[in-house]
């Protein structure tokens, strides 16, 4: 029953989360309220999740729940009304209990903020999460939930499931509903589901996807379920393998585990091609675009509470603001590029391959990587490239786990996939994972520091 569950769910924080801090705001009398509605319905009519709880992550409105967005700016802001992507999982009988930790209005790759502090990772609690979705990577890494929701703009599903061993999966915008917001037409930010397995993400997926008239991008599903997807993994006819796609720095024991990980996918029948598209323009695609971004959506932030703002997103902010018209057509045509660079690709391999981040897990107080291999990094950007390519290509991409470091840490291998192709993706995903046998087969227990 979905209190019985929601107890459950309960129990585990209490014992992990002072541990990690990855859910810093509990809703549980609201769950509650929810779960005995839910027990009142026929079985039947409980929808897909049935009950199953939900962290949400904190950048993500719930009515009547506390949600700061990771900025003192925000720091008690009550939402009166919840987002779309969060409507659509409560409308399939998922159970909001928790709000997940986030960096600052999601900017960059470690989980930590001024209002919460630093989400911890599991498999050591002096390195970092990953980001911006590393509350939700860590409740689902550690049994503090079955599925969570997150975002990706740059790399936010995917870069803290590999830091976490689970999966993350970045969907083609449109699929689930985003808002509302004063950007309803952009897609280099989209929401998806974080699980311990592929098939768990697929079933997460199945719920999220819906049509939302308010969301100008989403459309009526085309049939099909991707948890079936997922439970008949298929080798894909032919596969790319980039260690760094041409554009990245990557880490020297990062690039041995990952190419490890698809030797043994070669060894079971993969045809494997090291090769990569033509994303040298990624940077100057995606920079300005996020900017822009950064800039409509928080400008008022900047101009209220400046001084309340982290570094990172006053720069950013400002990098936007200081765009013109013809930066923006610039940034438009090399993403146009990009893209079909990507598509042309793509019509001879069924996926690319790459690692899902350059790094291992990092120092936690070490706000962003900067620096790869002795390559002295310049921005907070700089690192996330492996993520932001597949972005700016509106191309779906799911992190799998793929091994561990000499210390125990995990390292994740990014599938990427054709626009609106998550079925092949996940049926891929499917067969990398059951090959590599890397995915958590339990919640892990956070490791302690004596």
């Amino acid at each position: 029953m979905p209190r019985e569950l929601l107890a459950v769910v309960r129990k585990r924080v209490e014992e992990v989360n002072p541990k990690v801090n990855a859910l810093p705001t509990l809703c549980f009398e609201r769950a509650e309220r929810a779960a005995a509605e839910l027990e009142s319905r026929p079985v039947l009519k409980r929808g897909r999740f049935a009950g199953l709880p939900w962290p949400i992550k904190d950048s993500y409105d719930v009515a009547g729940v506390r949600t700061t967005y990771g900025s003192l700016a925000y720091a008690d802001h009550i939402a009166e009304t919840s987002d779309y992507a969060v409507e659509a999982i409560e409308a399939a009988g998922g159970i909001v209990y928790a709000k997940s930790n986030t960096p600052e209005f999601e900017a960059g790759a470690n989980t930590f903020n001024e209002v919460f502090g630093r989400t911890l990772n599991p498999f050591d609690p002096t390195r970092s999460a990953g980001g911006s979705s590393g509350g939700a990577a860590v409740a689902v890494a550690t049994g503090m939930a079955f599925l969570a929701q997150g975002s990706d703009f740059a790399c936010s599903l995917r870069y803290p499931a590999a830091f976490c061993n689970v999966v993350g999966l970045r969907p083609t915008a449109g699929l689930v509903p985003q808002g509302p917001n004063a950007l309803p037409f952009q897609v280099l930010s989209v929401v998806g589901p974080i699980a311990r397995s592929v098939a768990d993400a697929a079933f997460a997926l199945d719920g999220m996807v819906r049509f939302d008239a308010r969301d100008p991008l989403t459309r009526s599903r085309d049939g099909g379920s991707y948890l079936t997807a997922a439970l008949a993994p298929r080798r894909p006819r032919r596969a790319a393998f980039s260690i760094d796609l041409g554009i990245a720095k990557v880490d020297p024991e990062v690039r041995a585990i990952v190419t490890r990980a698809v030797e043994r996918l070669a060894s079971e029948g993969l045809r494997v091609e090291e090769a990569h598209p033509d994303l040298s323009g990624a940077d100057r695609a995606f920079r300005p675009l996020r900017a822009f971004q950064f800039a409509a959506l928080r400008r008022d932030a900047l101009a209220r509470v400046r001084s309340k703002l982290k570094p990172e997103v006053v720069w950013n902010i400002e990098e936007g603001l200081k765009l013109t018209a013809a930066d923006l057509a610039a940034a438009e045509e090399e993403r146009v590029r990009l893209r079909q660079s990507m598509l042309a690709f793509l019509e001879t391999r069924c996926t690319v391959i790459t690692p899902t981040a350059p790094v291992a897990p990092f120092p936690v107080e070490q706000r962003y990587v900067d620096e790869i291999d002795g390559h002295k990094l310049s921005t907070y950007l700089d690192w996330l490239v492996l993520g932001y390519a597949a972005t700016v290509c509106g191309c779906p991409a799911i992190s799998i786990p793929c091994g561990r470091t000499a210390s125990g840490l995990p390292i994740g291998l990014q599938i990427v996939g054709r626009p609106y192709g998550e079925t092949e993706l996940l049926q891929t995903a499917a067969w990398c994972e059951a090959v590599l046998g890397s995915a958590l087969s339990a919640p892990v227990d956070p490791v302690t520091l004596a």
